[in-house]
């Protein structure tokens, strides 16, 4: 079965760089036509789709965060890294990662909480 855990740093100072990885098991991160995506929602708000990478290596990113972001893959650890830099404390939320492909359903990670503050 498909599972994915994300990791991250908890508390990420204000201008510095949040990384978040995701592990994945269960199915490689190049097998065909997976979107490995990054969702995050930050405290009182709703879910804003932050981007994703496809089993080919294809990235697409949320054109507000596009400049300051980058999808990664690790595909000898099967794991995908979502990096956004010059933080603010707007960046602050809890980070899911996520598997789509259609027209399975999606299965998502439980979600790791990223706290931007000096």
């Amino acid at each position: 079965q498909l599972q994915l855990r994300e990791s991250g740093p908890g508390l990420v100072k204000p201008s510095e760089t949040l990384s978040v990885t995701c592990t994945v098991s269960g199915a490689s991160i190049t097998a065909g036509w997976y979107y490995w995506g990054w969702i995050r929602r930050p405290l009182g708000k709703g879910l804003e789709w932050v981007g994703h990478v496809s089993s080919s290596g294809a990235s697409a990113y949320n054109p507000s965060l596009d400049s300051r972001m980058s999808i990664s893959r690790d595909t000898s650890k099967n794991e995908f890294t979502l990096e956004l830099r010059s933080v603010t404390p707007e960046d602050t939320a809890v980070y899911f990662c996520k598997a789509h492909r259609a027209p399975l359903p999606d299965y998502w990670g439980q979600g790791t909480q990223v706290t931007v503050s000096s």
